[in-house]
């Protein structure tokens, strides 16, 4: 195909360049495309249904063309399909279509063959990690609530939360929770209640349903936005049994709108009757301190009169010890003195004059009381002094000279 010159004066006219869309299109041949059915139209007595096929991650749709024979009695507005066609460009509306020549239903087993291999992919980046999670508020200021319109499970969530806590306030954003414009629905007020600053928590919600109602709750785009969603998100999609991707990502995974209810807001009544029990239980532990310093001082007279009377025995019974202790100690010593004095006394009377004389000795004096000792000395009448008593005597005979000491 030769590229087109064209300018400013030398424009090429609509028709041509329609041609070329066309021509380039037609080139494309025969393709499998999945979607899902937005719009199905089927008329009686007409060879061809027109059908609208939707892409269920994005705002995008084409018409789809086919003969009656190819499109299943069981494919209805919601299923999802998937269909051979080959694009047409119709020129003279300037419009692309898909001219289908085989429609298949993609049947529960495959569907749920793609959401566990969706799952294990998300899985693997971590998407559902516990990291992730966040804690939800105590009392959030504001509730953002995604819902079908004047559905169940909003009129569930809402009473539920109120019953709990009367002053709860809602923000509430009603969108199609199934079909294939659910989920571009639910992703723009998932975005605008994530933007709101006094909205705390995030209750994405919906009734029970089969697998292919709760598709779009398991589509990778949602789940990505609630991934990168700043506020805390609670999941409560259809029954307890129900399943969807959605449970894995939220912060919160409820089992019915009404758990959800239950985990958004506190339940006033219970809080209060808690409040009323720390309080009795304060009272409680403050009285039995109170009566237990009360017990305490009251029997302070009867243990300091026992600790006084105690320390004034324990004091007698060491002044008396210590008593005791002294004379044992002073009789020691004076034994010990009266032992050193007769010792002193044994040895002066030992060397003392009575002593010698006791011995045998005497004290020989003159008459004027010399006393004699040399046998030289010994004239005239002498005084001899013994042991027991003195006399007087006269020599008889002079004394011969000695070398050694004189003798009487």
């Amino acid at each position: 195909m030769t590229k087109l010159e064209t300018s400013a004066e030398n424009p090429v006219p609509v028709r041509v360049v329609a041609a070329r869309i066309s021509e380039w299109i037609s080139r494309l041949g025969e393709i499998w495309v999945d979607g899902q059915v937005a719009q199905l139209t089927r008329r009686p007595g007409v060879a061809t249904h027109f059908l609208t096929l939707r892409d269920p991650d994005a705002n995008i749709s084409l018409s789809v063309t086919c003969a009656r024979g190819v499109l299943p009695e069981t494919v209805v507005e919601g299923s999802r399909v998937t269909i051979r066609a080959r694009p047409d460009f119709y020129i003279e509306r300037g419009t692309l279509s898909l001219r289908a020549t085989v429609v298949r239903q993609v049947g529960l087993g495959e569907l749920l063959a793609r959401l566990e291999q969706l799952k294990r992919l998300l899985t693997a980046e971590g998407v559902f990690d516990a990291r992730h999670k966040q804690r939800l508020p105590f009392l959030p200021r504001r509730v953002g609530l995604i819902s079908g319109r004047a559905s169940a499970a909003e009129r569930d969530v809402v009473e539920n939360a109120r019953r709990r806590f009367a002053g709860t306030r809602f923000e509430i954003r009603s969108v199609a929770t199934q079909g294939s414009f659910s989920v571009p629905e639910i992703i723009d007020a998932l975005e605008q209640l994530d933007a709101e600053p006094e909205v705390d928590v995030i209750v994405i919600t919906r009734g029970g349903g089969s697998i292919e109602d709760l598709l779009p709750f398991s589509n990778e785009a949602l789940i990505r936005a609630v991934a990168a969603c700043r506020t805390p998100v609670v999941s409560a999609i259809g029954h307890e049994t129900d399943t969807p991707l959605l449970d894995l990502v939220a912060d919160f995974a409820a089992s019915t709108p009404t758990d959800a209810a239950k985990r958004i807001v506190p339940d006033l009544a219970a809080e209060l009757a808690l409040v009323r029990d720390c309080r009795a239980r304060g009272r409680a532990s403050i009285r039995r301190r109170i009566d237990a310093e009360a017990e305490l001082m009251a029997g302070l007279p009867t243990r300091l009169r026992a600790t006084v009377w105690h320390r004034v025995n324990q004091a007698t019974t060491d002044v008396e010890t210590l008593r005791q202790r002294s004379e044992r100690r002073m009789e020691t010593l004076l034994q010990s003195a009266r032992l050193e004095l007769e010792h002193v006394r044994a040895r002066v009377r030992s060397l003392s004059p009575q002593a010698t004389l006791d011995r045998g000795y005497a004290v020989v004096q003159t008459a004027d009381g010399t006393v004699v000792r040399a046998a030289s000395q010994a004239t005239g009448e002498l005084q001899i002094r013994v042991a027991e008593g003195e006399f007087r005597a006269k020599p008889v005979k002079a004394p011969a000279r000695t070398s050694g000491k004189g003798k009487v």
